[in-house]
């Protein structure tokens, strides 16, 4: 049986080994949370425009380095791991669209076209990242769920079945907020 076809390790029982100082506990996390992590930046840069200044390697190289650092906090589960995998990655594409506007001065502020806020992948350049954030923020003071639900799925790459398995309710809770989060957010950023 190849390696493809094995289960991950046992991600819980890893992080608590590491945050209780087994560095073998890291090594075992190392190979599947980069993978999955280089998979999710896949995901979310597919979209973008050749020559994007930040890569795949580049998001998940970042995301891992915070994560590690993030040794101290105690992990509930693999599901709260990727939670802030999620929120990382958020904080890492905010600051390098934040950057770039900097750069650019002004820059251009696209929004989310209405046609494409029904797909799951929508192209992250027809987004500006620094809006989303801040309407992210604001949809978190009312209803924080919708809020991560966006966060899981927009920047964390989670399926609606990985978004349901991380908040602990159904995936058809998950669709229907992520269908209104989607709606208000079309609405905020127009």
């Amino acid at each position: 049986m190849s390696d493809d076809h094995l289960d991950p390790p046992p991600i819980t029982d890893l992080l608590r080994d590491w945050r209780l100082g087994d560095a073998a506990a890291l090594d075992s996390l190392t190979g599947y949370i980069y993978a999955d992590l280089r998979r999710r930046a896949s995901a979310y840069l597919r979209g973008e425009r050749p020559g994007h200044t930040l890569q795949t390697t580049g998001l998940a190289h970042e995301a891992f380095i915070k994560l590690v650092g993030k040794q101290d906090i105690e992990w509930a589960d693999r599901n709260h791991f990727f939670a802030i995998a999620a929120q990382s990655m958020r904080r890492i594409l905010v600051d390098h669209a934040r950057t770039r506007r900097r750069e650019k001065r002004g820059g251009e502020h696209a929004t989310l076209p209405l046609a494409e806020a029904h797909n799951v992948h929508i192209a992250p350049t027809s987004i500006d990242l620094v809006a989303l954030d801040s309407a992210l923020a604001e949809l978190s003071e009312f209803d924080p769920r919708q809020a991560q639900i966006v966060e899981l799925k927009y920047f964390g790459g989670m399926t609606l079945d990985e978004t349901a398995e991380i908040l602990g309710i159904s995936r058809e809770t998950v669709k229907r907020d992520w269908q209104i989060a989607r709606a208000w957010l079309r609405q905020r950023l127009e």
